[in-house]
């Protein structure tokens, strides 16, 4: 199964502020907030949701396509995404512009606020699919708004498959926009709370929805995940558990990955939940969105005890 995964690649500034936001924030003045943190760590690492997704099913034993647009400043990141596994040829290099950045802060409760600046990723929007080859499954992820709906409408006139992965990008997109990115879609991810925004913004009800969708992923955070489909009780599958929690950068990105990888082996929805979960906790339990070790053993005993031998064995014979 060939997966094109478009949508940003970026590098991560991330920060840490020892304190809690929440004590910063006057209910009285939040009309007009102007705060200055003062952070004790700073890391600058890979990231953007296409490259950690992709990082991620690379590290599976995959070799999934990665679609978007960079800066001339790309070489060192292309070999580390190469040597795990990732194809780069589906991605534009701007003369003008540098790779996207994303700059987080997060506090002492892992609350988070972030910035990113597009650069090189407004170019994405001239992509086109078709010539890229023959793909199976197209995720179409956080990326300059009119790349994801060109992406997606490409997706809809050639009748090839493709994951709805709006989430950062709800926020700017108006109500039609939203709908044209779900419309059709095999799988729709989000978490509990895109999947409300997701609600409102496009003004169709839960139900609708599943109209509009084959298959709609809910991630719950601790809670684990929930898996819908149309005329079928809801699938909750609890999360894996974290050896410890480090930085939640890129979880919902390793999510995905694993949700994928499995899905790409033919695996069920919920062994793909359970390793989406697994994938997750490796992530939340490192710096970054792709900093984690996927280790075969190591993956495999995780997976033993937190979901069971057969779910273990059922993974293993996929794994290298």
């Amino acid at each position: 199964m060939r997966i094109a995964v478009t949508g940003s690649i970026a590098t991560d500034h991330l920060m840490t502020f020892p304190g809690r936001f929440s004590d910063q924030l006057l209910p009285d003045q939040l009309q007009q907030v102007s705060l200055s943190f003062l952070v004790d760590e700073l890391e600058i690492r890979r990231g953007g949701i296409a490259a950690n997704i992709s990082f991620g099913l690379g590290c599976l034993g995959l070799s999934p396509l990665l679609v978007g647009a960079v800066g001339t400043d790309f070489a060192d990141y292309r070999a580390w995404l190469e040597r795990h596994g990732v194809d780069c040829s589906g991605v534009h290099i701007s003369e003008l512009r540098h790779t996207a950045r994303f700059m987080c802060t997060t506090d002492a409760d892992h609350n988070q606020m972030a910035s990113f600046y597009a650069g090189a990723m407004s170019e994405a929007r001239n992509i086109e699919l078709a010539p890229l080859g023959e793909i199976d499954l197209v995720v179409v992820s956080p990326n300059d708004p009119e790349a994801m709906v060109r992406h997606t409408e490409e997706c809809r006139a050639r009748g090839v498959a493709f994951a709805a992965d709006p989430s950062q990008q709800l926020a700017r997109m108006d109500g039609a926009e939203v709908r044209s990115l779900i419309g059709g879609a095999a799988y729709l991810f989000t978490n509990e709370y895109e999947k409300a925004l997701c609600e409102q913004k496009s003004g169709w009800s839960d139900a609708e929805i599943l109209d509009q969708v084959e298959i709609r992923v809910t991630t719950l955070g601790p809670k684990g995940v929930v898996i819908d489909r149309k005329g079928e009780p809801g699938l909750h599958v609890p999360a894996a558990p974290e050896v410890r929690k480090v930085e939640p950068t890129g979880v919902g990105d390793a999510f995905r990955a694993g949700f994928l990888a499995a899905v790409a082996w033919g695996l069920d929805l919920e062994r793909a939940a359970q390793l989406g979960n697994l994938v997750a906790a490796h992530a939340l339990e490192t710096a970054g969105g792709q900093e984690y070790r996927l280790e075969r053993e190591t993956l495999l005993t995780r997976m033993g005890q937190a979901y069971g031998s057969a779910a273990a064995d059922e993974v293993a014979a996929h794994l290298r």
